[in-house]
């Protein structure tokens, strides 16, 4: 099953966009990434949320339309840019959470994804709004999401363009946000080892624990890293791809593919090329799947169940986003550009919970 590179393409030696950053450079620069909301932007999407909120439908049917924007539609439509072709994150901070219920914070948090793309389902219940905490899972658990437990989890994409994340209270301590770009990582395995980097372009399997769309394998085979029409794609969960290999019909993993593996789980946890970031409450983080890996380090809770961690979390899916390769389709189902990604099955119908 190697040599899943078709031999005519001709890998790039090195991949240089803003998108392909340093976490040292990043981490002495937030302005590259971080956007102060103005007391207008502030104002803008209150009367927004207000609007919505008086409409009385769900805020999974939330749109552009009902979440109408004066303002701060412009720095929006910069966001999208940052997103697709700039740093490929962005961090939107100030906006006054505590004084909001969380169906309000909800609101908001909707509206604004609602003009970036169009949002995914994140299980298989339709749930468009996730919410990111410690309910107890266990981590070892095949069939267990990492999300709903307080581990550290391992540097991973998500299965859509973007990710957005709103801060709505803290941990303890701990629970620190970390990012990477796996273009970065492609440069240096590049030019370290491009023996072992071949190997991520091979079909690795990945597990769906558990949520498996009809006639659907229980594992994916997309490729770590794929390159498509002058992209480089990244789709990465390593306990997942370890996990999966209890399938038979899985490919199996080499020393090589394993040692591969190895170096881009090192070069993502190296302190030159990943940077972290506490996010505060009401701040609301927006990653770009495709170019960058994201983290978050375990945390100690509370031990009042009213004050643990929270964040609330979207998936979307942007219009002028880059072409997928067909592999994608086993996570997607389809890969139309602004109409991807997500978890999908026979029972699904979108809406949004708010807790």
């Amino acid at each position: 099953m190697s040599g899943h590179i078709n031999q005519n393409v001709q890998l790039p030696n090195a991949i240089k966009k803003p998108s392909a950053w340093l976490g040292a450079d990043m981490s002495r620069n937030p302005d590259a990434w971080l956007y102060q909301l103005t007391a207008d932007d502030v104002g803008d999407l209150e009367a927004s949320a207000s609007h919505f909120q008086s409409l009385g439908i769900d805020v999974g049917e939330i749109s552009k339309k009902t979440f109408p924007l004066t303002t701060f539609g412009e720095h929006i439509a910069e966001l999208k840019q940052t997103l697709l072709s700039g740093v490929g994150l962005e961090v939107l901070r100030g906006l006054p959470i505590k004084k909001y219920s969380e169906a309000f914070a909800a609101t908001i948090f909707c509206g604004i994804g609602a003009h970036i793309g169009s949002a995914r389902s994140q299980n298989a219940d339709g749930h468009i709004l996730g919410h990111v905490r410690d309910i107890g899972a266990d981590a070892n658990d095949p069939n267990s999401r990492i999300y709903q437990t307080c581990e550290r989890q391992t540097f991973h994409t998500d299965s859509a363009d973007v990710v957005g994340l709103l801060c709505i209270r803290e941990a303890r301590e701990g629970g620190k946000s970390l990012l990477v770009s796996a273009e970065t990582i492609y440069n240096r395995m590049k030019q370290e080892r491009p023996d072992l980097l071949e190997k991520l372009f091979d079909p690795i399997a990945t597990d769906r624990r558990g949520e498996i769309p009809n006639g659907a394998k229980p594992y994916m085979e997309i490729p770590v890293l794929s390159w498509h029409e002058g992209y480089l794609t990244v789709f990465y969960q390593r306990q997942y791809i370890n996990s999966a290999q209890r399938f038979e019909g899985a490919m199996k993993l080499s020393p090589e593919h394993v040692e591969a593996l190895d170096m881009f789980d090192a070069l993502a946890n190296n302190p030159e090329l990943c940077f972290g970031m506490q996010l505060q409450p009401g701040d609301m983080q927006f990653v770009y799947n495709h170019s960058q890996l994201h983290d978050r380090t375990g945390f100690l809770d509370w031990p009042d169940p009213s004050q643990r961690r929270h964040l609330m979390r979207l998936w979307l899916s942007i219009e002028g986003d880059r072409p997928l390769p067909e592999s994608f389709k086993e996570r997607y189902g389809t890969i139309e550009v602004g109409n991807r990604g997500g978890i999908i099955t026979k029972h699904t119908k979108l809406h949004a919970p708010i807790d």
